[in-house]
């Protein structure tokens, strides 16, 4: 069974991406829930993805659920499409919204195609996380942010955590001591 790694850009800032690893044989909907986890989204909304050409341009839409929408071309249903039967070539693209009410979007392109599945992995699977995920909603708690609590583990400047250890170049520790004693 082959095995396809796609990455998965967010459209606003392509140094956020996952890299997410999908049997052939697994549907659009197995895909659907991989992202949305990879990105720690909640899965309560509609979503479509479109099998796209090199330039991001929007081809026939694969469906979450039947809608009552005129198409040019009658749509896939991602509960009853293969991955593997959208992929056309090795560097397949198709774009992804997530709830249509915030129209988050995604680029994704197959990376590579892997002869074999690894068995000690469940699929499909975030095989790689790059940058941090974009907050769902903007009126999260902070305490559950993932970014507040880097910015927290990292903030060297506070009064809590004094700076040890960082003093000019050339400057010993003697020095330093010299310092803190006026």
């Amino acid at each position: 069974m082959a095995v396809f790694r796609f990455r998965v850009y967010w459209e606003d800032d392509d140094s956020v991406y996952r890299d997410v690893l999908i049997k052939s044989d697994q549907t659009f909907a197995d895909f659907h829930r991989a992202i949305l986890a990879a990105f720690d989204f909640d899965q309560i909304h509609d979503a479509v993805f479109y099998r796209s050409n090199d330039n991001w341009q929007r081809g026939r839409e694969i469906l979450l659920k039947k809608d009552d929408r005129p198409h040019q071309v009658e749509p896939l249903l991602m509960a009853e499409t293969p991955v593997g039967a959208a992929v056309r070539n090795t560097n397949q693209k198709f774009v992804y919204v997530y709830d249509f009410q915030k129209n988050w979007t995604f680029l994704i392109e197959l990376i590579q195609v892997m002869g074999q599945e690894n068995k000690k992995l469940s699929y499909p699977y975030c095989a790689r996380k790059e940058g941090l995920a974009p907050s769902q909603y903007e009126n999260k708690i902070p305490g559950n942010d993932k970014l507040m609590e880097m910015e927290e583990k990292y903030d060297l400047g506070s009064d809590d955590f004094p700076q040890e250890g960082f003093g000019e170049e050339g400057e010993t520790d003697q020095d330093m001591a010299d310092e803190e004693s006026f």
